[in-house]
């Protein structure tokens, strides 16, 4: 039976090293037979959240952008991969941005598998665990939520450097894999 794959690329970049790992996750995970859909976070519009605090009534947020439709596409996946750059050790604000704007109907994104991708121009893997730490601080509060990967992309900078890299043939076979 074939999982509905949903990609949240943070890049800032098209073509960016962690929009590159989500293109090959993609890639396995279509060839497997999932259907696969990626959201390049950049070209979306997304409002900070305002703590107004309107969304514990009704679980709909005031803000009218395309953070609604984001999160139905969250609630009706079976996979998520979430996968940002590093900026200064953690997460790049795209990502988080997204994350916060979940607060409306968070509880309704249960039951999803999870695959975290990073990369960082850092070459230690180390580099990299915080901004995992951080995205599991996300799913730690989804019921049902289940970690299945991570793709740690370190020692890629400049826009492409991540292709060669082991983590390149790693994202691909997580996707077959889903």
């Amino acid at each position: 039976m074939s999982k509905k794959v949903l990609v949240l690329s943070a890049s800032p970049r098209k073509g960016g090293n962690s929009d590159l790992l989500c293109d090959q996750f993609i890639k396995g995970a279509q060839e497997a037979g999932n259907p696969a859909e990626k959201i390049f976070v950049r070209d979306q519009k997304i409002s900070p959240c305002i703590a107004c605090e309107a969304c514990y009534k009704n679980h709909a947020c005031v803000l009218k952008d395309d953070m609604a439709g984001i999160l139905e596409k969250m609630i009706a996946a079976d996979v998520i991969v979430m996968a940002t750059p590093v900026y200064f050790y953690t997460m790049n604000a795209q990502m988080k941005m997204l994350i916060d704007r979940t607060v409306p109907r968070y509880t309704e994104i249960k039951d999803k598998e999870f695959y975290f991708i990073a990369t960082a121009a850092d070459g230690e893997q180390q580099a990299l665990v915080r901004t995992i730490d951080g995205l599991r601080g996300f799913t730690d509060c989804l019921g049902g939520a289940v970690e299945k990967g991570v793709i740690y992309g370190s020692g890629a900078w400049k826009k492409g450097e991540i292709k060669g890299s082991p983590a390149m043939q790693q994202a691909y076979e997580m996707g077959k894999n889903v």
